[in-house]
């Protein structure tokens, strides 16, 4: 029906206005010759049909030059079904998703990848936000609940993703790592964080720890999917030894692809190896910060922070509640960014 309409739109202009045989030739001769009438017939005809397949969200070119057209062809033969949003929040309540696979990724964490309901569907969650997960066992008064920030796309089709790290004693985290295919787990929201918008902020700074780097993931992938966003990136990352450092192919893939907009720094606890840069083991301290990041009297400057209680304390004072963001203290106040310039995930 939809591709129906879109030829109708474009009918040549001989077909709407009358013409009789006895009527003589408009003067001039001002009749479009064939040869170039129905080529640019053509071109509009095309032009519709891509104005209406990008409104529909069928473009998948970042630039918005490359329709799909394979579901250009299901339109037309009426086979197309727009993608649907699994989550919408508000009144909907918890959906039990089914786990698809599980990937070792390194001694205490794994990479879930969780089916949507149907083939086609998204998520529906923008950046940046997260789910809820729930579990109640056998022996729980009550359920534990904990949020978690998808690695995967948001217009990723069909499934899910998420890298979890396992904590003694965590009863979330210890029950995803005892899961197999095809167990299920109850997902709610999404939880909305920090609403970022494309060139808000002129330099963003990710100050992560352990597996707080996913809402830092989810932001890196909007900010550098965008070929219109031209935001600058400093990340400083924290953890035990090498073999804890989550997504690190995929940072170095991009510091490769972007090396003047996206810089990497890493902090090692307990480095395995030697040759591991001396500057770089420790904590994150005030020193580090201070020479990699920008000034706080730049324009435009955001600083996001995201890892364990002891972090928070040490780089920015912790929140006060999910919607409180408490006050700035620790070392950015120090350094003298401002609470406005901090957002504490």
């Amino acid at each position: 029906m939809i591709a129906r309409h879109a030829f109708r739109a474009v009918v040549p202009l001989q077909h709407v206005t009358r013409h009789y045989a006895t009527q003589p030739p408009l003067a001039g001769g001002t009749r479009i010759p064939t040869w170039v009438r129905y080529p640019v017939y053509g071109l509009g005809g095309a032009f519709s049909l891509f104005l209406i397949a990008d409104s529909l969200g069928l473009v998948t070119g970042r630039e918005g030059l490359e329709p799909d057209l394979a579901k250009l062809r299901s339109i037309a033969n009426g086979e197309y079904k727009p993608s649907k949003k699994t989550f919408t929040g508000g009144e909907q309540g918890w959906v039990d998703l089914k786990l698809e696979s599980v990937e070792e990724v390194n001694h205490n964490t794994k990479k879930f990848r969780f089916a949507l309901p149907e083939e086609n569907d998204v998520s529906g969650l923008d950046v940046a936000s997260a789910l809820l997960t729930k579990y109640k066992g056998p022996e729980m008064e009550k359920p534990v609940i904990r949020p978690y920030t998808p690695i995967s796309d948001e217009d990723e089709k069909g499934h899910i993703d998420f890298i979890i790290k396992r904590y003694p004693n965590g009863p979330m985290s210890e029950h995803l790592h005892s899961m197999e295919p095809p167990q299920r787990l109850d997902f709610k929201g999404p939880i909305p964080k920090y609403p970022y918008t494309a060139n808000a902020h002129s330099h963003i700074c990710l100050i992560a720890g352990g597996t707080g780097i996913t809402p830092m993931y989810q932001l890196c992938r909007a900010i550098f999917s965008n070929p219109a966003d031209t935001t600058k990136v400093t990340l400083v990352f924290g953890n035990v030894s090498e073999e804890d450092i989550l997504l690190k192919h995929e940072f170095e893939e991009l510091e490769n692809t972007y090396p003047r907009r996206f810089k990497a720094f890493y902090m090692l606890d307990k480095p395995n190896q030697k040759e591991w840069p001396a500057q770089s083991t420790g904590y994150i301290s005030k020193e580090l910060l201070k020479t990699v990041l920008p000034e706080p009297k730049e324009e435009g400057v955001k600083v996001f922070v995201c890892g364990p209680p002891g972090m928070y304390k040490a780089i920015s004072g912790g929140k006060k509640s999910p919607k409180d963001q408490g006050e700035l203290e620790g070392i950015l106040k120090e350094l003298g960014y401002s609470k406005e310039q901090v957002y504490k995930f």
